[in-house]
């Protein structure tokens, strides 16, 4: 049977644990340098890529004092509003701290889909930034393998299935870049050191892995993968 990620799959509430948030960036972090240079992209390029995952959700600090002080009932109807603001407020912050164009494009537009039905600006094809489209993918992967409440993070190999069922929403040349990214050794060793999910839920799925509930039948559209992070220091992908 098809698999198709969900809404809550890869959208997680925006006061999310802090080590969650790290490990999310890093991971991220990683797979956009990866990517960028399987793609032939300027080392320059790739290094702002890898500087932008460490950021991409970085708007959503900000976010994170606002609806703190929101009451709960509040916060329930109005939070996925919110987090749909966290890539433009990012972006902000990014500005006013000097961050070259690659990032702030690759922040910005980190939730633009391919056929134009994400976010910010409802971009298509090739209006969204390579850097975007190149963030879009690692992002939602990101997202797929990690933990959650109510399930373990995917495979490699179940993530990658279920975003080829939601394929529309890539650009294919990156996503068949980010594909050989994702199975080489030296990827999957850098996945095995994150605390995202356990060690064997990456080299070969667990039971989980097809796990959902009757509370999760809304398929994405306009996905998010959802984490906050913070910090201006980055080095080097591993």
């Amino acid at each position: 049977m098809p698999m198709k990620y969900e809404s809550r799959d890869v959208e997680t509430p925006i006061q999310v644990s802090l080590d969650d948030s790290i490990e999310h960036g890093i991971v991220v972090s990683n797979l956009a340098y990866n990517v960028g240079k399987e793609l032939g992209l300027d080392e320059a390029v790739c290094y702002d890529l890898a500087v932008a995952g460490l950021l991409h959700d970085i708007g959503k600090v900000r976010l994170n004092f606002y609806m703190n002080e929101k009451e709960e009932q509040i916060l329930a109807v109005d939070e996925t509003r919110y987090l749909r603001m966290h890539s433009t407020i990012g972006h902000s912050i990014l500005v006013e701290h000097g961050y070259d164009n690659i990032v702030l494009d690759a922040v910005l537009y980190h939730h633009e889909h391919y056929d134009g039905t994400g976010y910010p600006s409802n971009l298509k094809r090739d209006e969204i930034p390579l850097v975007g489209r190149i963030m879009h993918v690692c992002d939602i992967f990101g997202a797929l393998i990690a933990n959650r409440d109510y399930r373990e993070g995917f495979s490699v190999e179940t993530a990658l299935e279920v975003m080829i069922e939601e394929v529309k929403n890539f650009d294919m040349k990156v996503f068949l870049a980010f594909q050989r990214v994702a199975f080489s050794k030296e990827m999957l060793r850098i996945l095995e050191k994150s605390n995202l999910h356990d060690t064997d839920t990456i080299k070969g799925g667990t039971a989980n892995d097809n796990t959902s509930t009757e509370r999760d039948e809304g398929l994405v559209r306009g996905g998010d993968a959802e984490t906050d992070i913070s910090g201006e220091c980055v080095q080097r992908p591993v």
